[in-house]
């Protein structure tokens, strides 16, 4: 609790820009939480699953059980079932409509994380604004005749020290955010790419072996 009470403290000696860092990082964390879910809940695909399309053994009708039982707005459930709607057609239909279906995926996946990559720069440019604060009103307790109020200087150092580091904090852990989401966008683009062409070639196999 006292630690709690000093890091309140500590924020309030900030400044006001405290309150616009404040609501970056609230920003930040809303889009980092929305991302792990959307990953968790739309992207992620069981190992059964993935085990199916890569086997040699394949079954169509085993594939649209498996991708029926996904939820209704899960990306692989969505390029699964529309290889079912088209497996009759040509393949440079197929091809086509599966290289629309992941770029719209690769879109989705990349939603928001432009804030994360604003706030990376915005944070540290807002710290340093706060520096700058802090440090005018240091020097404004200053006057012709020497230091008049030691406290208040105190508080205005502590104020330019306390928003950099708080905006640092920010733009570290949204860039670190970033940059492990941008890696779970590709892995999973990857995984798309290597999925649609085995399913490609099963429908190859398919119409060789009829």
């Amino acid at each position: 609790m006292q630690s709690l009470r000093e890091a309140w403290w500590a924020l309030q000696l900030g400044g006001v820009i405290m309150l616009p860092l404040s609501l970056l990082a609230i920003l930040a964390l809303a889009v980092i939480a929305d991302k792990f879910w959307l990953y968790r809940r739309e992207a992620a695909l069981p190992a059964a699953l993935r085990d199916l399309v890569e086997s040699w053994s394949f079954d169509w009708d085993e594939l649209a059980r498996a991708s029926a039982a996904l939820l209704p707005g899960h990306h692989f459930r969505q390029l699964f079932e529309l290889v079912l709607s088209l497996r009759e057609r040509p393949l440079w239909w197929i091809e086509s409509r599966v290289a629309d279906q992941a770029q719209l995926m690769e879109k989705q996946l990349a939603r928001r994380l432009w804030v994360l990559e604003t706030v990376v720069t915005a944070a540290p440019l807002m710290g340093l604004l706060g520096t700058i604060l802090g440090m005018m009103h240091a020097f404004r307790l200053i006057g012709s005749k020497g230091l008049v109020n030691p406290t208040g200087v105190t508080g205005g150092v502590a104020e330019a020290l306390i928003a950099t580091a708080v905006g640092l904090f920010i733009a570290l852990l949204c860039l670190f955010a970033f940059n492990y989401l941008s890696r779970l966008q590709a892995s999973t683009m990857d995984e798309v790419e290597r999925l649609s062409t085995r399913l490609i070639d099963h429908i190859r196999l398919d119409r060789e072996g009829a």
